[in-house]
């Protein structure tokens, strides 16, 4: 019954709440994934929180609490970036992580993608859904994932298969309907000692996620408002972020036009809403095209959504470390694409899940 307690100390007014200090809320956390708390005050607690604003406090407790309890894989693993793109996907737009993940891994980053699929409140397409579409899938397995890695360069996880203690939340956010603070939290689950891409919806989320990522040791990483808050920058205009190098926070600019990739965004085709009560990631016109796209890209088809994937492979690239500029991650990304490295990477993965 922690939160009964905090939801005092967090109050009925947000002119009169007081902030929940790192270790507060990692015992607040705690008790919710050990699954001492009823869905109401849970939903009540989010809901408070909400209101309230978070900090990188805040955010910082609950992601250790949430690390604690989680079986991790690839810690300490060199060379290793993470990307964790919101895990209730995108709706209008292609999630172009995979893609880009996979042109990181062809020009050298081993990168693992943390995502999930059919999340409330918004339940899009994510990684999930693009695995699927081209006749994979991501695993549950840590131990397979670190495998995969290890051999391949690139692996997706379910964040319940790290987590299984966040599946009984889904009915809570259904519920709910708007977002939580737990889709910052999911996006925070990364391995200790890896670089982590992130992305962020607009907002002050951007700064406090860049600083979480730093508070929980990360020596290098990249908060970035990607396309529906996701980790792959817009073509169409200029993307914020905020990157980590070396222990110090530094602004980025991602303007696609300095690198001759200015296009219209990549968007999903049109297939009629999805029936009542499911999300995008439900239907499965849309799970084909998303493949189709990915193919596409892969393939070296010109293109909105290859101009893209290789921003996207960019920032994995300098945030890992891999490159010290963006302009030579795009380089290494057209590299990656053009040559079939990126390609390569994933009938390797083929191969690997057999």
């Amino acid at each position: 019954m922690v939160l009964r307690h905090l939801l005092r100390v967090l109050g009925n007014d947000p002119k009169d709440a007081r902030n929940l200090s790192r270790e507060e809320a990692a015992r607040a956390f705690s008790s919710i994934l050990g699954g001492g708390e009823s869905e109401l005050t849970i939903a009540a607690f989010l809901t408070a929180l909400r209101w309230k604003g978070l900090t990188v406090q805040e955010l910082t407790g609950f992601a250790e609490a949430a690390r604690a309890q989680a079986k991790m894989p690839c810690q300490g693993m060199s060379g290793l970036v993470t990307l964790c793109p919101p895990h209730d996907g995108q709706d209008h737009h292609p999630p172009l992580e995979v893609a880009a993940g996979l042109a990181a891994a062809g020009a050298g980053a081993r990168v693992l993608i943390i995502s999930d699929r059919c999340v409330p409140p918004r339940r899009g397409l994510t990684a999930a859904s693009v695995l699927e579409s081209l006749g994979l899938s991501m695993t549950w397995d840590p131990s397979e994932a670190e495998d995969w890695v290890a051999k391949g360069g690139f692996a997706a996880i379910s964040i319940a298969g790290l987590l299984p203690s966040m599946l009984p939340l889904r009915r809570v956010r259904g519920d709910m309907v708007v977002r939580t603070p737990l889709s910052t939290l999911e996006k925070l689950m990364a391995p200790s000692g890896s670089a982590v891409v992130l992305g962020a919806q607009e907002g002050p989320v951007l700064g406090i996620a860049v600083e979480v990522i730093q508070a929980l040791g990360h020596p290098r990483g990249a908060a970035l408002q990607g396309v529906d808050g996701g980790v792959v920058p817009s073509v169409r205009r200029r993307t914020r972020g905020i990157e980590l190098t070396e222990g110090h926070l530094v602004p980025l600019t991602v303007e696609p036009a300095d690198f001759g990739l200015e296009a219209p965004e990549p968007e999903l085709p049109m297939f009629g809403p999805p029936e009542e009560g499911y999300g995008t990631a439900d239907n499965p016109a849309l799970i084909t095209a998303v493949g189709e796209i990915t193919r596409a890209v892969l393939k070296g088809e010109p293109g909105s959504a290859r101009n893209a994937t290789i921003l996207g492979a960019a920032v994995a690239l300098k945030a890992s470390g891999r490159c010290m500029t963006l302009a030579e991650g795009v380089d290494a990304a057209t590299t990656s694409l053009d040559s079939g490295a990126a390609l390569a990477v994933l009938e390797n993965l083929r191969g690997l899940i057999g």
